[in-house]
């Protein structure tokens, strides 16, 4: 168990919004594990939900002005794609779904984890989406409609939390909660606990989350309330692309595995090839089991 640092750091959030970044590192990591997980889950017969607490828009155009701006997309998927017979594994289901949404000539389109986990679903599975920006949310509805013929769709407008407790109160088979905030609000961190800490059925009710690395400090108060909730397993892949000691920048991502499936070989790959190939001096990986064996 982590000492536990003040709530002072908690309370400079990142701004994170879907549509700013995607297709960048991150999103690599992200993905990559989601569908990881989702190939695990989605194996044996009985139906899966999955609960999506920030859905977003689910599909981006990497052709807006933003995207452009910012060139994350261009150090990320669009490497990647450069790359494709020299990257691990674990990213060829990404890179197949990537090469489906733009399946002439250069990336001009970035699918998200809802496009992602409900091309991944099975009928009889069910997907939950909550968005609770309008704009996004009516987005959100269009670009999954193409997909409605296999999982049973939800989308809701609505408080992601507030939906995936409720959802989990009612115990209804084996769910899997993805939860990848925006970290506009200074209590994303704090809801993210609460949730997982209150899930009824920890075994059945395993999680994804997404988190920014900013600085070492915020992330183990952070990951010292997810063991103070008792998961029999908690696996932490952290991808740095520089060190983590500026708490108002982006210096990596890690994705929290909470009594998910074992893919930590999984996680090395990716993390590895992500701190590799797009990080810098400083960078690195690291992929720690910080409680439980693997499930």
């Amino acid at each position: 168990m982590r000492t536990r640092p003040g709530w002072r750091s908690w309370t400079s959030p990142l701004n994170y919004r879907h549509a700013f970044h995607a297709g960048n590192f991150a999103d690599l990591v992200k993905h990559a594990l989601l569908l990881a997980v989702l190939d695990r889950l989605t194996r044996g017969a009985e139906p899966l939900t999955v609960i999506d607490t920030h859905a977003g828009a689910g599909l981006y155009s990497l052709q807006d002005e933003a995207a452009r701006r910012s060139g994350e997309a261009q150090a990320g998927v669009a490497r990647l794609l450069a790359d494709e017979g020299g990257a691990p594994a674990v990213l060829t289901p990404l890179i197949a779904a990537v090469r489906e949404c733009n399946p002439i000539g250069e990336v001009q389109v970035y699918p998200g984890s809802p496009w992602l986990a409900m091309r991944a679903l099975r009928r009889g599975d069910a997907y939950v989406g909550c968005e609770i920006r309008p704009d996004d949310h009516h987005e959100l509805t269009a670009n999954l409609a193409p997909l409605r013929g296999g999982a049973k769709v939800e989308l809701l407008q609505a408080d992601g939390y507030a939906v995936a407790a409720q959802r989990l109160a009612q115990g209804r088979g084996r769910t899997l909660l993805l939860i990848d905030p925006p970290f506009e609000r200074a209590d994303d961190y704090a809801r993210v606990a609460e949730l997982i800490a209150g899930r009824p059925d920890p075994a059945r009710q395993p999680a994804l989350i997404w988190t920014p690395l900013k600085d070492l400090e915020t992330f183990d108060a952070f990951l010292d309330s997810l063991e103070r909730a008792g998961p029999a397993s908690l696996v932490v892949a952290q991808a740095r692309l520089r060190p983590l000691d500026d708490p108002m920048r982006m210096n990596g991502c890690a994705v929290v595995l909470v009594d998910a499936p074992d893919v930590e070989a999984e996680a090395r790959a990716v993390c590895g090839w992500v701190a590799a190939q797009l990080g810098g001096p400083g960078g690195g990986v690291r992929v720690e089991r910080l409680a439980g064996a693997a499930t």
